[in-house]
This record gives structure tokens, sequence and C-alpha cells, in this order.
């Protein structure tokens, strides 16, 4: 490569490691809303938003204008040493909307990881045991414990030894590799045979849509019958919502399309419209489990993220976004099943909100597909065990009109793949 981008990529190789790595070798400069802009002014319309962060956009005018009244005030004093109003009002605004039966508790962290390891920690001090229980293809992190809990070898737990023990993975519902509800309890009754008595099982934790996984919907059968199973073992239900969150599915919380309610939500990514900041929120007596000083972390909570978040949820209330969300989904779904049907190389579509997917029968097809769009100024980015499914990811906020153009770069790039 030339350029500044080729310089750049030349500097990063030399200074950062290879695990580093890098989907795109050009280098952002500047975004706005859906529009990424690179050192040497090239332009692309962001499907990808930071991987499910951007739901309100790259630099929402409310959220940025949040982060520099707080930034005037203060930027950090750890909440456990000197608190502040506004970690406690967004606890109060996170509490009032989740889907948890009765009271709620919330607690704030900095990444999505580090909410999934302090739900785990809140589920075993409540329920005095050990065992955790996940699913396959699932995407929790990339600590020991989320490696750990994380269904994916390639490339998250290769090359980095043991995994913490007390983690034992189900099977996930999905009709296209023939895992039906009933293979899926059944392999919970498996590991409770196999593994791990069910009484010393403390939490089972689940993506309602999986992410990484290839957005796979948990069918509305799988998630009654789990929590039935849970409640009869006396174990925690918990949601991973970290990709789902604020807005994705055309529901706040995916969580708020079922019947079901979970005992503890982890969220972050979308919560804070680019800052870090996560957060963990369950039943009050759940959540009160741990003793004072067990729940925390330096950057915990940190003013300038908690600022963006209440901006984010100003932006998804006065802009409709959930609403929005619904129809840009529908307008994207149907665009893919008008390119199905000429194309045998589309096996499935799978869209819950805007939170859509496609699957192709190769990956190859896929990792072609986003490299072309890359090339015509369109971020995609692919998931899924084999890497074969494309994700869409795009800002919520985007313009009516770029949305078009983007479907217009992908009408394009799919024609070629269309059956003769």
């Amino acid at each position: 490569m030339e350029g500044k981008n080729g310089q750049l990529q030349q500097r990063k190789d030399d200074a950062l490691p290879r695990g580093t790595g890098n989907l795109c070798q050009w280098y952002v400069e500047q975004a706005e809303n859906a529009t990424l802009r690179d050192v040497e002014g090239n332009t692309w319309i962001d499907f990808a938003g930071g991987i499910a962060v951007l739901n309100t956009g790259h630099r929402h005018p409310r959220i940025v204008k949040a982060i520099v009244d707080q930034l005037e005030k203060f930027t950090h004093t750890a909440f456990q040493v000197t608190p502040y109003e506004s970690y406690v009002a967004l606890a109060e605004r996170i509490n009032s909307v989740v889907p948890i039966a009765g009271k709620a508790k919330t607690a704030f962290f900095s990444t999505g990881a580090e909410a999934v390891e302090n739900a785990v920690k809140v589920a075993r001090a409540a329920t005095r045991r050990h065992g955790i229980i996940t699913f396959g293809n699932a995407f929790h992190g990339r600590t020991f414990m989320t490696m750990a809990m994380t269904g994916k070898v390639a490339p998250y737990k290769r090359d980095f030894g043991p995994m913490p023990a007390s983690v034992w993975h189900a099977r996930y519902p999905n009709p296209i590799t023939g895992i039906s509800v009933e293979d899926a309890l059944a392999s919970l009754h498996d590991i409770f045979t196999q593994d791990i008595a069910p009484q010393d099982v403390a939490a089972i934790v689940l993506e309602p849509v999986q992410g990484e996984g290839g957005f796979h919907i948990a069918p509305p059968e799988f998630l009654t019958r789990l929590r039935n199973l849970a409640d009869e073992h006396g174990i925690l239900l918990i949601a991973d919502e970290v990709q789902t969150g604020f807005a994705r599915t055309g529901k706040l919380f995916a969580m708020d399309h079922y019947d079901v309610k979970p005992d503890l939500i982890t969220m972050a990514k979308s919560l804070a419209g680019g800052m870090p900041l996560s957060a963990v929120s369950g039943r009050a007596e759940i959540m009160d489990a741990p003793g004072p000083g067990g729940l925390g972390g330096t950057y915990a909570g940190n003013p300038l993220a908690i600022a963006a978040a209440h901006a984010v949820l100003d932006v998804i209330a006065e802009e409709q976004l959930c609403a929005r969300s619904v129809r840009l989904g529908s307008q994207l779904v149907d665009f893919l099943s008008s390119a199905r049907a000429n194309c045998s190389a589309i096996t499935d579509i799978r869209a819950l909100g805007s939170m859509v997917a496609v699957e192709f029968s190769q990956a190859q097809t896929a990792q072609a597909i986003q490299q072309q769009a890359m090339a015509r100024g369109l971020l995609l980015l692919t998931c899924g065990p084999q890497g074969n499914v494309i994700r869409f990811l795009y800002p919520l906020t985007i313009p009516d009109a770029q949305f078009s153009k983007a479907l217009d770069i992908l009408s394009g790039i799919l024609k070629p793949y269309q059956d003769s």
C-alpha cells in the first residue's frame, strides 16, 4: 500500500503485535452518523457500527454535547471513592426499563466482558454455587472467564492455555444445523447427568440473539422452557444483551420480545454511543448478594461515559429508534429476500428488528462480498462459526437516502451471484 494509509499500516505492523488484527487496511480520520472518512479522504457507509456500538451513529450531537458538558465538570473520580449523582440517575433510568421481574438494581462497568464476569460473580454470590452453563457458538468476551464461556475456539481461545473450570456448553437451537429446541434442552440434561449436578449450577447464560455465532434468534419456546428448567433447579438465568441492546432488535432489549424475564442482564456496546460503559442489571435481592467492595473497578461508570449513556437513552426515545429499527430492518429483509429468489448462494436470512444477517453457502462468498463492498464504499462485517454470514449493524440514525445507496451498492455486488 502507498500513501498515508500504507504508511500507517507499516507503522502499525512495526509497533503493534500481530494479535491486534484489523479488518480494514485504511485508517479513519473523521466519522459522522453513518459515514467514515479515512486519512486520504475516501469515505465509506458504515454498516459495522463499531461492532454494534453505534446504534445512535457516530458523534450524535446530543451525545457530543453531553460529553463536553461533563468534561467541563470532572472526568474521573472513581465512583467507589467519590460518587456522583449522574451514575445513580442512570441506574434509576435503566432499572425502570430493564425487563427484570420486580425491583431491579444496576451496577456499571467498562466493557462487555467485564459486565459478564461481574454477572457471574453476582450469580455465584447469590446462589453459593459455582457452575456456569453457556452455549455453543456463543461469544461473551476475551478475558479468561469469558473466553471459557465463549463457544468458539479460534481465534478467541486458541494458544491461550487452560480455561477456568466450572463452565460447560449446551447446544443452542439452530434449524440450519438441525439443532431443535428438544435437542438443546436434551444437551442441558446431559450436562446435568454427565458433568455437573443442577444443584451446583449458579447460572445459565445465553444471548437471546447470538452475535458472533451468526445472529441466531432464540425460539420463544426455548426461553420459556429454559426459564422453567432454571426455576426447577434454583438456577439463575442471565441474558447477555451486550450486542442486542438499545433498540438494535426493534425494542430496547431483545428480551422485551419474550414473555420470559431473566434474573440478570448484561449490557454494553451501544449503551453509551461509543464511550466505554457496560452494566449488569438484575433482581434487587440478587444484585445485593456481593458485599460492599465486591463490585466495582477503577473506571467503572466513568462520568463521561455515564453522561453519554443518558444522552443515548434520550435519543432513542426522542427519535423513536426502536420503531426506526423495525422499519429499516424490514426494508433490508425485503431487499435480501428479493435477492435470495435469484441467488442460490443465499441459504438463510435472519432478522429481529435491525439485527439482520444473511447466510451464504460458502464462507468464500461472504468474504468476497465483504471485500467488494469495501472497495465500493460500504463497510460490512461477517460472523458465524464458518464465517459465511454477513451481519448488518448500521446506525439506526442513518439517513434514508444513504441507507438506500448502501442497498444499491449491495445489489450490484450480488448480481454476479444470481442464478442464470
